[in-house]
């Protein structure tokens, strides 16, 4: 029965909903005392369970069942909390030295103990990084040297410079912790294929995939290392969890409401109210990090002039997208990071819309009128290609107003279409994308720092890779420094200078603050998510 409801929930993704005498009892047998498996739906799949390029929403999805951290961080206060570790770490006055003692009895899911040596082997791999394996380093861990066992329950971990994230690094996905034998396996055998190979110490194992559309979990009977905060102790009560692929939202919204499945991620705001009617609701988690925005990336010769993207942001009419296109959940943006975000400053003042403005700007740069009603200077047209980011909500369609509003200045906007390996190579050409729409969440003052900086995300694309120097070397400074200073003060005006940098040089403009938007069903109880909106399945019951 069960591999017949998966496998219909999974053509629903490539066909229209046929609910026409199907049943409403719900993607689980779950009674009043739990059990059952759940039914999440996700609108894209997954790519890689390596945790350090764990940040794409459908990775950190089933890496936050999988895998454990050292420290926790409560969704709720953001306040870090044991987890593997039974206690905060000892760290040194320079935060260059970091001491943890870990739980007694921990083991991953082959059998083999989670002991200090193998607490070590996973930060030095995800603090290096390894490039013959083309593995990554994490980009939420800063200065990393090394790691040293001191005895078989306590690790020390010494950094080159200060470390001031790294408490909070240990606590993200990113950072979850992996099988000695999982952590020799390169970049490619973490990808689709392997993800039953995938070994981590938590409340779930993955036991069936079908590549690009399916994912089963399995409860592990014998965990008992959660959190000490959770009320919730020992075994999942459920019994497992069916990641289903379905890309479309219709399908998502009506598999819910009709009750063939549990949750389902990314709910379009137009289709929030459906899920106001009994037996459903609506859950918009916080992502606490850098908000939905446009990056300028004002190393290329259209957006070289400041008074050009001073233009576009005067032109782009941010209230209108809002109000158009989303919901209350979605709120206006007042800085790039979000209010709840750590560092946060209101730089509001410099995302005025004023069309008048930007037409003046315009005419100052020497952007003239065309016959088309697009400005050319120099026998160019001011065109500018903008990606479709597939995990951001309504991307082309904010893209497409966009369009609309810059087109009433003189400006032209092409979208750059595709899949998401296509969307993945374009993000770093910049004679493909000009203007780069994006998000990041991280409840950590280093979320900014992760977006920007050139040996990050590199969102502005600010290191030329051909010549391998920085466009603005003040701005990779400026980033660097709020990883490197040892106090919350000092984190917290290196974040503010950042943020005013970015904004005083035009290089973004904030559109909204993006939550992750949960639709489910009312007796599925105990849904909650990670610091940053990740699903965590732990503490859900199945009520009839």
């Amino acid at each position: 029965m069960k591999k017949r409801r998966i496998a219909w929930i999974g053509a629903l993704a490539a066909v229209a909903i046929a609910m026409t005498g199907c049943s409403s009892s719900g993607g689980n047998d779950g009674g009043a005392d739990g059990g059952g498996t759940l039914t999440y739906l996700e609108p894209q799949t997954w790519n890689t369970l390596y945790p350090p390029a764990g940040g794409f929403y459908p990775n950190g999805g089933v890496l936050n069942q999988i895998t454990d951290r050292l420290l926790y961080q409560n969704p709720e206060t953001l306040e870090l909390e044991p987890w593997i570790a039974e206690e905060l770490p000892q760290v040194n006055a320079d935060a260059t030295e970091y001491t943890f003692t870990l739980r007694e009895g921990v083991t991953y899911s082959d059998g083999t103990p989670l002991d200090a040596e193998n607490v070590v082997k996973n930060f030095d791999l995800f603090g290096k990084g390894d490039s013959d394996r083309a593995l990554s380093v994490s980009e939420a861990i800063n200065n990393y040297d090394r790691g040293e066992v001191v005895d078989e329950r306590t690790v020390k971990f010494f950094f080159t410079a200060p470390s001031p994230g790294f408490a909070q690094a240990v606590s993200t996905i990113n950072s979850g912790l992996l099988s000695n034998a999982t952590l020799d396996r390169t970049n490619e055998e973490f990808g689709p294929g392997n993800a039953a190979e995938i070994v981590g110490s938590g409340p779930f194992v993955i036991d069936d995939e079908k590549i690009g559309t399916e994912l089963s979990l399995a409860a592990r009977e014998d965990y008992d290392w959660a959190p000490p905060s959770l009320e919730h102790q020992g075994a999942p009560q459920i019994d497992g969890v069916d990641f289903i692929v379905a890309g479309e939202a219709s399908v998502r919204v009506g598999t819910v409401t009709s009750g063939q499945a549990d949750v389902a991620r990314t709910i379009p705001a137009p289709d929030e109210a459906q899920f106001a009617a009994d037996g459903l609701e609506l859950v918009a988690a916080s992502t606490n990090g850098v908000n939905n925005s446009l990056s300028f990336r004002f190393a290329h010769p259209l957006l070289q002039d400041i008074r050009v993207r001073q233009a576009l942001i005067a032109g782009i009419d941010r209230e209108e997208i809002v109000d158009t296109l989303f919901s209350e959940s979605y709120p206006l943006a007042t800085g790039i990071l979000a209010k709840t975000a750590l560092g946060y400053t209101d730089t509001s003042q410099n995302y005025v819309y004023d069309p008048d403005r930007a037409e003046q700007l315009l005419d100052e740069a020497g952007w003239a009128p065309g016959s088309d009603g697009i400005r050319e200077k120099d026998g160019e047209k001011l065109v500018l290609t903008f990606n479709e980011a597939l995990p951001q909500p309504r991307s082309k369609e904010v893209v497409t107003l966009i369009q609309e509003q810059l087109g009433e200045i003189g400006v032209g906007v092409e979208l750059f279409a595709g899949d998401q390996a296509a969307q993945d190579a374009a993000r770093l050409e910049l004679d493909t994308i000009q203007v780069y729409h994006s998000m990041v969440g991280r409840a950590d003052f280093d979320v900014i720092k992760s977006q920007f900086h050139s040996a990050n995300r590199n969102a502005l694309l600010n290191l030329d890779p051909a010549t391998n120097e920085l466009h603005d070397a003040e701005l990779d400074a400026l980033l660097a420094q709020i990883a490197s200073v040892p106090t919350t003060e000092e984190r917290q005006q290196a974040s503010v200078a950042a943020q005013q940098h970015l904004a005083d040089q035009a290089y973004v403009l904030p559109l909204f603050e993006e939550p992750q938007v949960f639709g489910l069903r009312s007796q599925v109880e105990g849904f909650k998510t990670e610091s940053i909106g990740r699903p965590s399945f732990y503490e859900v019951t199945l009520q009839r």
